[in-house]
């Protein structure tokens, strides 16, 4: 530790003492410094002298990468930090963005089980579609469904003698429609609501955008659940005239 050129009661880091204090390898270390995570040190000759605000900095990274952000995002953090922005407001607003939409309850099942609630129905072609969806994956000796209620439905389709592979088929099509409805959605907030977050935001303007965007989930909701039954009340309607057309055409 180096006493004779910092302030009373200011403790310095040699390279491999920081390293040992932030309990990471002098590899990451350097690595960090090579990408400007951090500030560069005070030199003394060939010796680099960090202080306890790059200690803190790199117990800030690691928190933050514990959390699931890269390093790119995190010098962005940085970044807006050092130029007056707050941190945890723009965390806020990451988080808001980033927050799961969906609330399912995931449910482990066995081939058994799922041959017990879709009898006759399971081989190895519907459980290799059922896996390519996405509703099933493995986790090593065990199948894990996404979605309790959608294992429900899909029971209940086939229960009423829709076999499963018309299920699939038709699940494939609700999941392209589902992924065109959020391209919607996305580039409508994107595009009207969120500013370019690599410029300065004035002070309380990400929390009032957190605020926003939550607000907004229950308003994507009910716009979707209406014109969804909007669309199926159009759709049966023509269905009615076409069963009765035929039956007058008779």
């Amino acid at each position: 530790m180096n006493e004779s050129s910092t302030p009373a009661g200011t403790r310095e880091y040699r390279t491999e003492e920081l390293a040992r204090a932030a309990g990471i390898p002098l590899r990451t270390l350097r690595f960090y410094r090579e990408r400007r995570l951090l500030p560069p040190p005070r030199r003394e000759g060939r010796i680099a002298w960090y202080s306890e605000d790059h200690l803190a900095r790199l117990r800030v990274i690691a928190d933050l990468l514990e959390r699931g952000h890269t390093l790119g995002g995190i010098a962005e953090l940085l970044a807006a930090w050092e130029s007056g922005q707050d941190v945890a407001e723009l965390l806020g607003l990451e988080a808001v963005i980033g927050a799961p939409w969906s609330q399912e309850t995931e449910v482990e099942v066995g081939v058994e089980e799922l041959a017990a609630a879709f009898p006759g129905e399971v081989d190895e072609d519907s459980l290799n579609a059922t896996l390519e969806l996405g509703y099933l994956r493995r986790e090593g000796d065990r199948l894990v469904h996404v979605s309790r209620r959608l294992l429900d439905a899909s029971a209940a389709l086939v229960a009423e003698g829709v076999p499963l592979a018309a299920v699939l088929t038709t699940a494939r099509g609700v999941r392209a429609s589902a992924d065109a409805l959020a391209d919607q959605f996305v580039e409508l907030i994107v595009e009207q609501l969120l500013p370019d977050l690599g410029e300065p935001l004035p002070p309380g303007e990400p929390a009032r955008l957190a605020e926003a965007l939550d607000r907004l989930r229950d308003v994507a909701r009910t716009v979707v659940d209406v014109e969804f039954a909007l669309a199926m009340d159009r759709r049966v309607q023509r269905e009615v005239k076409r069963i009765g057309d035929a039956r007058h055409a008779r």
